[in-house]
Order: C-alpha cells, then structure tokens, then sequence
C-alpha cells in the first residue's frame, strides 16, 4: 500500500497519530521556490523524477568493460565545465554530464575488475543507501536519528555476538578499517597509560614514558597501524614489524622473541595488531597464539578483519577465524566481503566501557543528564560527529538475502582464487607466489624470451590493459618483485572467465615481449 506524503499532515507512529491541519503557505512565493528543492510534502513529484533520472543515468551509462581507458588529462577536460554557474542548468544538459561521469568509472560488477577489495555493491544496499540519503540521520544523537540509533545499536549488538564476545562487548560503525584501526591502537594506549601509572591523554596528554610505548604487528600489516601511530604522536619508529612465514602469517616464534627482547629493553607492548586477511594475501594470523602471547605480555589484541570479518558467515570457513574471540577490538568492513556501498564498516570492542577514552560531552548534543536517562546518543562512543545511517544499509541486505545466500557468496569468491591459482600453476607463463586462503592470488608473468626487466614487464601489463579498458588488475612487490594480483571479491564471476583473463594476460605479456604491437 502506498504511504507517501500528505500535504499539511505529519503521521507519528503506527497508530496514525497527527498533528492538526496547518494551512499550507501558498502565498510565499519565495518559500515556494525553495521548497521544490528538498523533500516535502510539495516535492514529492520532484523526488520520484529525481531519483528516475538517476537511475536512468546509472543503467544507460553503465560501463560495458572494466573501464574506458580515458586518460587523466581527458578526464580532467571531460570535467572542466564551471562548477556553480550563476543560475541552474537545463535538467537534460546536467543529467547528460552524469551520465559521461558514469561512462568513464570502474565497472566493479565486470569479472575482469579484480584489482582491490573495492567489491560490487548489493542492490539491496543499494536500494537502502537511497533511504538513508533522504533521511540524512546525523547518527550524532537520538533526538536526529532516534530509529536510527536504535537499530545501529540492534545491528552492533548482533555483530558483538557473533564475533563471539561477551555481553559488555560494543560496536560503532565507522568509514572503514583505517578509523576503526585507529580507534582500537587509541584505547589500547590509552587503556595502557590509564592501567599503568593512572595517567589520563584526554586531560594531560602523553606522558614523558611516552617514549617506551611500542605497537606491533606483521610485515603484512596494513599501513595504518604506522599512520595510526604518528596521528597518536608517538611516531612510526614506534611500530615493531614482525617477520612472516611462507604463507605471510605473523610468525608467532618470531614474535615471541620480539616480546622478550621488548622485555629487556624496557619497552611496553601496548597493542599487538593481529591481521585476519592481509591485504595482499588474505593471509589470517594465527590469532590462538598471539592471543595468548598477548596475554602473558599484558598487551591489547587487536584484529584487523575489514577483509576477513565475512568469513563469519560462512559454514565453511569460519574455523579460520578462530581466536577472533579472544582479541580485545576487531576491525569490520561491510563494504568489502559484505558488499555494501561505500561507506559501511564498524569498530567492536571487547569491553564497552573503554569507549569512554573517546567521550565528550556537549551541552547541546549529549549532555550527562541524558545519559543518566537512558538516551543513547551515539556520539560519544565515535570518533566522528556526524555520521550517516550506514547501519541500514547492512541490516536490509541481511534481511532480504539472509545467512545461507551470504555464507554462500562467500565461499563463492574462496572457490574462484583456489581456481585461478590452479589454472595460474598450469601456465608455464606464470609463477604463483602463495596458495591463496582467501580472495587473494597475487603472480607474476614470468618472461621467456629478451625483456630484460621482469619488473617493468609486470608493469607494464598491469598498465596496457586498463588503458585498453580490458582488465583492473591488481598490483604489489613480494620480496622486491613487481606482481600482478586478483582479488576475487565478485561471486558472480565464473571460471570462464577468469581463465579468458588469465589468458588475455599470457598474450599481453607476449605482445610486450616481442614489440608486437
């Protein structure tokens, strides 16, 4: 049944509540003028054609390959017209331009982009991403977005369970893994300096021992745990890299050693940054071990699962995140294996109550009385203030979908790296550099014939084939070595057509070699 606006009526509630009839102010010709701009009762029409134009825009548009290959400098002329004209644009001229922007974007839904852990969004995220846009809840505090703190809050609780921590455990959602790898590497100093000497940042800032603070993590780690690191004044050089083994996990003997040495040295581990899915791998740390060295060095667990969090979903291979449990915050990232628009992700912490490192309070925000009632405002548990309802955007795609079509789509994405590192093992014309454990399959087109710089020839593929718009290849260096990559993220891609890219690859390669074209 159709429940759109009525004119001059607010409806509160299920049980139709309203506010008196108030006479509409036709007679301001001004405020009319405005008011056809944003949603209201007046605008219905406006929004509907809108929100149509957009569509048409994305479908008519949409990238029939992974990319045009436009150049910087076109694409810098293509968006050279006058940013705010003095007066509006025809509708037509406007929605033309969209559609140029469209045209000339990554086609995240092609088999052949599979360079990042940049996935295809759900339609149903997407569907729900145009609910959250009109609603514009600023998830700050309950008296902007009072369904919408509710249901965050419903959706953090869910995810607190299924990471398997205890009831004190909280969640915020947050615009990625490098916030919510900053929130974990914040409490855990603060957490640190508190436990130890009493010492408060937020009222002293750091203390002179300062100094003997150390973060730790992998070789894999991400690169936030550095940047996280100076944005926390103590410097990258206060980030210890711990070696890895063959299949790039942290090397937990290694690691205990790196504890000890810490030891005698008289430096502090405050947080050890366990990583459940590299980025360039997949890799998942074993996290039972360093949870346990964790604990005999008083350190803060952290883990980075913004890759590997969706395994939670799978029947499969969920045993791989076993030990996630036991970490003190994990980083989640819905806007990869969970494929949700950008942005969507979450922080979650073992114990709610170290949020309170993060809290401030605002006489016109969130004073203390409304906490002393019961008012959730959401602000003092994030480092933003205002934030979007992303939280829809997950909570709708689980409802429609549900665990089984989830679970299955990732496996789906495990089964296509396992695949193309077969095939990639079959072609005399590559090396594969790991057994994949998750998405990832990073390779190298090894050369036969008298290109001299295996490196730039790696390049130079890579490079070739998105100008040509044929492929978004992935790209890194594993031991000093230019490597070509998949990230499988798209469950929709098939065998096929992974080995028609393979393929493709062996003869952009050959063609380099011998300045065939």
């Amino acid at each position: 049944m159709r429940t759109g606006f009525r004119p001059g009526v607010a409806r509160l509630g299920r049980a139709g509540a309203q506010f008196p009839e108030v006479p509409y102010r036709q007679s301001l010709r001004e405020v009319l003028m405005f008011e056809v701009e944003f949603l209201t009762p007046a605008s219905e029409g406006q929004y509907r054609l809108a929100i149509t134009k957009a569509v048409d825009a994305v479908l008519g548009a949409w990238p029939r390959s992974p990319y045009t290959g436009l150049s910087p400098t076109a694409l810098r002329e293509m968006c050279a017209a006058e940013i705010l004209p003095s007066t509006g644009l025809p509708d037509a001229e406007v929605w033309e331009a969209m559609e140029r922007v469209v045209a000339n974007s990554i086609s995240l839904s092609h088999p052949a982009t599979i360079a990042h852990l940049h996935c295809p969004p759900l339609i149903a995220s997407l569907a729900a991403d145009v609910v959250v846009s009109a609603l514009n809840a600023s998830m700050d505090s309950f008296d902007q977005a009072p369904a919408a703190t509710m249901l965050e809050l419903a959706v953090c609780e869910w995810l607190c369970g299924e990471i398997g921590f205890p009831r004190s455990a909280g969640a915020v959602f947050t615009a990625g893994g490098t916030q919510s790898n900053f929130m974990g590497l914040l409490l855990a100093r603060d957490y640190a300096l508190a436990s130890r000497w009493n010492w408060s940042v937020q009222q002293n800032g750091l203390p002179p021992q300062a100094s003997r603070l150390r973060f730790i993590g992998s070789e894999m780690a991400h690169f936030t745990v550095e940047k996280s690191a100076f944005q926390l004044g103590m410097g990258s050089e206060a980030v210890i890299k711990v070696p890895v083994d063959r299949e790039f996990r942290m090397d937990t003997i290694a690691l205990a050693d790196t504890l000890a040495r810490m030891q005698k040295e008289e430096l502090i581990p405050v947080a050890i940054v366990a990583t459940a899915g590299t980025t360039d791998f997949g890799s998942i740390d074993s996290l039972p071990e360093i949870a346990r060295l964790a604990r005999t060095a008083s350190a803060w667990l952290h883990v980075d699962a913004a890759y590997g969090s969706a395994l939670l979903l799978s029947n499969t291979h969920r045993s791989k995140l076993q030990g996630i449990e036991l970490a003190d915050s994990v980083s989640v990232d819905f806007h990869k294996k969970f494929w949700q628009a950008i942005s969507c992700a979450a922080f979650v912490v073992r114990d709610a109550a170290q949020l309170r490192h993060l809290e401030v309070h605002a006489d016109y925000l969130n004073p203390e009385s409304q906490e002393e009632a019961g008012i959730p405002n959401l602000v003092g548990r994030s480092l933003a203030t205002t934030r979007r309802f992303d939280a829809l955007k997950l909570w709708v795609s689980f409802q429609l979908l549900g665990r089984e079509k989830f679970g299955a789509m990732v496996d789906r994405t495990l089964e296509l790296a396992k695949h193309a590192a077969v095939r990639i093992r079959e072609m005399k014309c590559f090396e594969l550099l790991h057994e994949p454990q998750m998405g990832c399959v990073v390779f190298r087109y090894v050369s036969k014939g008298p290109y001299a710089d295996a490196d730039a020839l790696n390049q130079r593929i890579r490079e070739r084939m998105f100008e040509r718009g044929e492929a978004v290849l992935g790209h890194t260096r594993v031991h000093g070595r230019q490597c070509l990559k998949f990230t499988c993220m798209n469950p929709v891609t098939t065998e096929h057509d992974l080995d028609a890219l393979l393929e493709r690859i062996q003869v952009t390669g050959k063609e380099l070699e011998t300045g065939s074209t």
